[in-house]
């Protein structure tokens, strides 16, 4: 192996080293994510390429040895020392096979557990981190475009020398120095995106070289595990398990397509590689790529807003000037990422929940008190005025205030879109926040039982009042729709407890009722009983008084009937009074007076006439 050869493989050890300090303090100076995870990515390249340099020295201390073997062969004076095997005699190249041996699936197994850490930590990472304007972006992107450049230049030069006169233990090295070219350009296109108003591009950025990581991982392990199982050939170069052919691929593109010319060639038996398709295919790609890129881009200039939505066009990431909200139809725009469209149903009515969490409800065809309705439920404090009036009275010494779960839906519409996507970070989630709070400040004043009684219908008015008006005051730009109490129940920890409550207390509603009832019955009975009594006591005075009355007047006429005729008046007073005397009494009328007539006289009591005239039924013969 020349030493040219070494001192590439030096210098890309060296440059890869840079690139990473460089790399990390740039990152960490201006906060850029993307760049600690390169950062990370020129790390491990740095550790590949250390591990390539070291053995490209073991191969050229085994060649020089070779070489001095052979020129001492060649000098018979000397063959009879040199009589032993060959590889006995060359302690150069047994080191170089332990290393190849031992060494190399090691190390890779070091790079593999690396690889899986960094992608790993830095995931977890990216996940928690805050997204934060970069620090002095202009540095930071020009620092970053020099390093791309610097990479990409000497980068190609070192593959190219790989690459033409087959020195492979140079080809890890250079395939990192060109993905550092890509890795410095993407850097300083995220960069600059940032600072053009794509906050988020970065963080995007980051994450997908996150997935490189994953992914030059798991190519790490396939590789381990083909070395395990792969035959081994003496004489037969070994294979770097450490280099990555995904980190060779990305970093000369031009290599897929003589490999697909070559697997063409194999599968047709004959040279497709050079058919004049293929070669203006090999020429054309890059127009052919371009050309996909432009119809691409062209087709993110259309928008459709589809029925019932609306759209907010945003340049750059920033609103622009009037809020331009496009409404449902085809629309025209600047191709991405210089426009983009955010749609929103504002004519759907959209829905959350308070109360709980899972709206899956349980496989129970009878819901009860002692069932959980949901999957998670919560429960809300809810006054109770029993327990304030008593704990007032100082008979009780219970809180004023009990636990209940409520099922609450909230229906609302999005009225005013600008006011709804830039006057709040997350509106939803703020909406949200605000009716769990007017839920709990309006339950503290309600009164449990009227809640799951008659008092449901106002109670649902008055918060769907209240979250609408605490929305206006944010200024959110809803319209609350309808908000429901559904599924009201204590806790099923207490639910049959308070089950016993409630009977116990319909009965005592049940007997209090009953005792009005016998109440309003014996004080109406009692009152009419008494006013019988005065109508009688009247009716008698009436009675008397007319009688007296007439009495007066009736000896009045008697005292002159008696004066007019005395005998008359006698014998008619002495008739009337026997009249009346003797009105429910047998007589017996003798009419003559001189004949001895014997009469006998039955002094028994007659049978009453209405019993011996009553009729008989006739008998069928």
């Amino acid at each position: 192996m020349e030493r040219n050869t070494q001192k590439i493989g030096l210098l890309n050890l060296l440059l890869l080293f840079t690139a990473a300090g460089i790399t990390l303090a740039l990152a960490l100076h201006s906060g850029t994510l993307s760049g600690q995870v390169g950062a990370a990515i020129f790390g491990i390249g740095f550790l590949i390429a250390s591990v390539s340099f070291f053995q490209m020295r073991l191969e050229e201390r085994e060649r020089l040895e070779r070489f001095d073997f052979d020129e001492l062969k060649k000098n018979k004076s000397a063959e009879s020392l040199f009589t032993g095997a060959e590889e006995e005699t060359l302690p150069a190249y047994q080191s170089r096979l332990q290393f190849d041996k031992y060494f190399v699936p090691g190390f890779a197994l070091v790079v593999l557990i690396l690889e899986a850490l960094a992608c790993g930590l830095l995931w977890n990472w990216l996940k928690n981190v805050t997204v934060t304007a970069p620090k002095e972006p202009t540095i930071a992107l020009a620092l970053f475009s020099t390093l791309a450049i610097i990479l990409f230049v000497l980068g190609k030069y070192a593959a190219n020398l790989a690459k033409f006169q087959g020195q492979q233990l140079l080809r890890p090295g250079s395939s990192f120095l060109v993905l550092g070219f890509y890795l410095g350009a993407a850097m300083a296109i995220g960069i600059g995106s940032v600072w053009s108003g794509a906050t988020h591009a970065d963080l995007y950025l980051a994450r997908a070289l996150c997935v490189l990581l994953g992914l030059i991982a798991v190519e790490t392990l396939v590789n381990l595990v083909l070395e395990l199982y792969r035959p081994r050939v003496k004489g037969q170069p070994s294979r770097l398990v450490y280099e990555s052919r995904l980190v060779g691929l990305l970093g000369q593109p031009e290599g897929i397509f003589s490999t697909a010319a070559q697997a063409l060639d194999y599968q047709f038996g004959f040279k497709v590689s050079e058919t004049w398709f293929y070669q203006f295919l090999q020429k054309a790609i890059t127009w052919i790529l371009l050309l996909q890129i432009g119809v691409l881009v062209a087709s993110t200039m259309v928008v459709f807003i589809g029925p019932g939505e609306q759209g907010l066009i945003e340049r750059f990431g920033k609103p622009m000037a009037g809020g331009n909200i496009l409404e449902p139809g085809p629309h025209i725009k600047l191709p991405w990422p210089i426009d983009t469209i955010h749609r929103f149903r504002t004519q759907a009515i959209q829905s959350f929940n308070i109360g709980f969490a899972n709206e899956e409800k349980e496989t129970t065809e009878v819901i009860l008190w002692t069932v959980k309705h949901y999957k998670e439920e919560f429960n809300l404090l809810v006054a109770s005025k029993e327990n304030s009036q008593s704990l007032t009275n100082g008979t009780e010494r219970s809180a004023p205030a009990d636990l209940l779960t409520i099922s609450i839906p909230v229906q609302f519409q999005i009225k005013d879109l600008l006011a709804w996507e830039y006057k709040h970070t997350d509106a939803s989630k703020l909406l949200e926040k605000i009716a769990t709070r007017e839920v709990v400040r309006f339950l503290v004043g309600a009164d449990i039982f009227e809640l799951m009684s008659s008092g449901r219908g106002s109670a649902a008015e008055e918060l769907k009042r209240l979250i609408q008006e605490r929305s206006d005051e944010y200024e959110l730009g809803v319209n609350i729709i309808f908000v429901g109490l559904q599924d009201i129940h204590p806790p099923v920890k207490v639910a049959a407890k308070f089950e016993e409550v409630v009977g116990a207390r319909q009965e005592s509603e049940a007997r209090l009722r009953i005792a009005e009832g016998y109440s309003a019955r014996v004080v109406t009975l009692a009152k009419a009983e008494a006013d019988k009594k005065i109508h009688e006591a009247e009716a008698y005075r009436a009675r008397k008084i007319a009688s007296a009355a007439a009495q007066g007047k009736q000896f009045v006429n008697q005292v002159l009937a008696y004066q007019a005729s005395p005998e008359v008046y006698l014998q008619r007073s002495y008739l009337q009074a026997f009249s009346r005397g003797s009105a429910n009494s047998r007589k017996y009328i003798v009419t003559a007076t001189n004949t001895q007539d014997v009469v006998i006289l039955n002094l028994e009591d007659k049978i009453r006439s209405d019993i011996l005239d009553i009729p008989m039924p006739s008998v069928r013969k």
